[in-house]
């Protein structure tokens, strides 16, 4: 019998309980584990056995996906806050390429049937004719086309042109439309055959692979599949659109992030009812807003919108743009693009297979953009345009070759005040925003060229309106004094080689000093005291003065060019020294813009102060609540004219207004004015000649500067009437504001 109390005992007794709690806590654990793992089972068993099919459902069905949300565009204001461009509701067509699935090919088909049917344009930037034969468009989004080593356009062994396949990124090879072993220059043919290979548009045999119930009807009998394929084995015009919108949706796939493919804008409710009742899915209706012209002035100023340019998407790109946001491209519109646009947000949105919104976040909303207001009187601007078109209408001025009568071939007139300000800006002949897509084919192809944009962009000869500054170069020069005089003998017999006449030969003004040479326009004067100047001086204070040179506007503008051997040599002419009685005189290579020679005039009268020409008056936060930004002029220079010399020059200007030609049109006037004609021989035909016109008031305290031409016109004294109107507005006692018409603005 064991001793209870004997050490050992004890011991193992102590041993053997802990061992039987050990085992409990071990069986416990054992029973907690399985529990959780059957719990865990069971769960398991929930999602993918009971439930499962309802998940995958659900999964199948919804689409999250980030995209960039343009924002809403500012307004376009006059200098008295009347509204010039807006926005109204618009909706769009949208394309998700994930939603379509298998059936992509049939949806884009009927999708493009009821294009078709409504007369929808939709977006398609594939640089290939949409019409065999197959060629290669003006504008090549993706590509350039290819050289040879003279730098000459390369063609094939046919004579075709090529296109530099290494152009276009790695697009080509990344979506298999060329392989690597293949050669780098394809014609449009080539490529666009294996581009439809790809898509499954063609076979290579060819064959059409395209199943398309509503082409049925174009079955031949020659078993020409569903008439996707022509006669001759190559590819229709139905399957050249099919590759267009493929390609849009490719490029973005393969080059895009977050951005959706607006396949076509501003649809109506009929389209819409239509797309809606084929349930093509992948296909979206969205709404935007879209730009509404309160004028059908200013045209050229404010230019338009339009979808960004492959050269411009990197610089977009890097500011956050999507690849179909509407961007500035022309005039105001794309000057101000940073402060109009605002910022682009960012939402992440969820989406059903029919590729349907059924959720949103925004990750970052949209900012609207500000309001530009600018210096445009638009009052004053529609007198300045109206008054160009009615002189150009009635103007039959020159006898051509066969001997009937030309009419003005365009006209341009740019007004501003002291400090570079532009008040008005017109070109002739103009076209309307509202109507310009519809149009832009036919003004392209107008021979009056329409879209151009004269007043900054044309460049013309001064004629005799350099006059002044060729006189105030030689006066501040020091090359003659105010009193100096010059005989004009009606020939100027300096150059052995060349004597150049007067305008008035035979005739002659006899002696005449600076004032009245400018009055009379006596090229004797002008042709000696140039000569004596240098071409070198005349180019320094004709640049000085902003001629050949960039005004600063914000809208697009050419620079011109001062006469000079320089310009000679860009024309391919040469420089003879007789040439300088030329460029005294405002011929030879000047070239400049009617906003440079209004510009100029200003400078002059204001006592030598340069300015940069500006539109923008100020800009404004989205809801009018602030100004964000106030254009602040300063002169760029100044030029030290001395009173007497500015003197001398400005009254031979006002004098000219008192002769008889001119006196009938500005004596009415509530100021007095100072003025220069011009005209300037575009060519060795008589016929050929513009008009310019520059002017100034009031004469005493300048206020405003212009300059008028019409291409092909008369003496540049018949464009007073035109001046003298354009001031009786600007001087008018009522006020600019209030004489202004109300049927196409806003008062803001």
């Amino acid at each position: 019998m064991n001793n209870p109390f004997d050490p050992m005992h004890i011991q193992e007794e102590k041993a053997e309980r802990e061992a039987r709690r050990l085992k409990l806590r071990t069986n416990l654990l054992i029973a907690v584990f399985c529990a959780v793992l059957a719990g865990f089972v069971a769960v398991l068993y929930q999602a993918q056995i009971v439930s499962g099919s309802d998940y995958r459902a659900n999964s199948s069905v919804r689409i999250s996906k980030s995209e960039v949300v343009d924002s809403v565009r500012g307004e376009i204001l006059d200098r008295y806050g009347r509204v010039l461009v807006t926005n109204e509701v618009s909706y769009y067509v949208a394309l998700d390429w994930t939603a379509m699935g298998s059936d992509r090919l049939d949806i884009l088909a009927r999708l493009l049937d009821i294009c078709r049917e409504e007369g929808v344009e939709w977006t398609d930037s594939l640089p290939i004719s949409q019409s065999a034969p197959w060629s290669y468009t003006a504008d090549i989004p993706l590509a350039s086309q290819a050289v040879d080593e003279e730098g000459n356009p390369a063609v094939n062994e046919k004579g075709e042109a090529v296109i530099n396949k290494t152009a276009l990124g790695s697009l080509a090879e990344k979506c298999g439309w060329v392989g690597k072993a293949e050669k780098s220059n394809l014609t449009a043919g080539e490529l666009l055959t294996a581009m439809c290979q790809t898509f499954g548009l063609i076979e290579k045999t060819p064959r059409p692979r395209l199943e398309h119930p509503e082409l049925a009807g174009m079955l031949s009998a020659a078993g020409q599949g569903l008439g996707l394929i022509d006669q001759g084995g190559g590819i229709s015009q139905e399957v050249r659109q099919l590759a267009g919108v493929l390609y849009e949706l490719y490029l973005r796939l393969n080059e895009v992030d977050n951005s959706q493919y607006v396949f076509a804008q501003g649809v109506d409710m009929t389209f819409i009812s239509k797309v809606k009742e084929n349930a093509l899915a992948g296909v979206r209706i969205e709404t935007t807003t879209a730009r509404r012209y309160q004028t059908g002035y200013a045209a050229h100023v404010l230019g338009y919108t339009g979808k960004i340019y492959r050269n411009t998407w990197e610089y977009y790109k890097e500011l956050g743009y999507s690849m179909d946001a509407t961007v500035g491209v022309e005039g105001v519109e794309l000057a101000f693009e940073e402060q109009l646009h605002g910022a682009s947000g960012t939402r992440l949105i969820e989406k059903d297979s029919a590729g349907n919104t059924i959720g949103q976040e925004w990750r970052k909303e949209p900012e609207p953009g500000e309001n530009v207001v600018l210096t445009l009187d638009i009052g004053f601007q529609a007198t300045v345009e109206d008054l160009l078109a009615q002189y150009s209408a009635r103007q039959e001025v020159k006898l051509g070759e066969d001997g009937e009568p030309e009419p003005v071939k365009g006209m341009a007139a740019a007004v501003v005040d002291m400090s570079g300000g532009v008040l008005a800006l017109a070109s002739y002949p103009t076209y309307d925003l509202a109507s310009f897509r519809e149009n832009f084919n036919e003004l392209s192809r107008d021979e009056s060229k329409p879209l151009n944009n004269r007043a900054t962009m044309g460049l013309y000869a001064p004629g005799s309106t350099f006059k002044p500054l060729t006189a105030i170069a030689a006066l501040d020069s020091g090359t003659i004094e105010p009193r100096d005089t010059v005989e004009c003998t009606a020939y100027y017999h300096f150059y052995p080689d060349v004597s150049p006449a007067c305008w008035i030969a035979p005739g002659r003004h006899g002696r005449e000093n600076v004032t009245q040479a400018i009055k009379d326009s006596c090229n004797i004067f002008f042709y000696d005291v140039g000569r004596r100047t240098t071409i070198e001086t005349l180019q320094e204070y004709a640049r000085k003065f902003g001629l050949g040179e960039y005004t600063g506007i914000e809208i697009s503008e050419y620079k011109g060019w001062v006469a000079g051997p320089e310009a000679n040599a860009h024309f391919n002419l040469p420089w003879y020294g007789g040439d300088i009685m030329n460029a005294a005189i405002g011929q030879g290579t000047n070239q400049f813009t009617p906003l440079q020679l209004a510009n100029y005039v200003a400078t002059l009268v204001n006592g030598g102060n340069h300015y940069a020409c500006h539109l923008l008056k100020e800009c404004k936060s989205s809801d009018y609540s602030q100004v964000t930004e106030t254009y602040e002029a300063a002169p760029l220079h100044t030029i030290d004219l001395q009173p007497e010399d500015l003197a001398a020059v400005k009254q031979g200007m006002y004098d000219l207004s008192k002769t008889y030609t001119m006196a009938r049109w500005f004596s009415s006037l509530p100021v007095e004015v100072g003025c220069k004609t011009g005209t300037a021989e575009t060519s060795a035909k008589a016929a050929s000649t513009d008009a310019i016109f520059v002017c100034f008031a009031p004469y005493d305290d300048p206020q405003i500067a212009l300059c008028i031409v019409a291409e092909g016109g008369d003496a540049g004294g018949s464009l007073a009437e035109i001046a003298a109107g354009i001031m009786a507005q600007y001087f008018s006692t009522d006020g600019s504001l209030n004489n202004v018409s109300r049927e196409n603005t806003l008062l803001h």
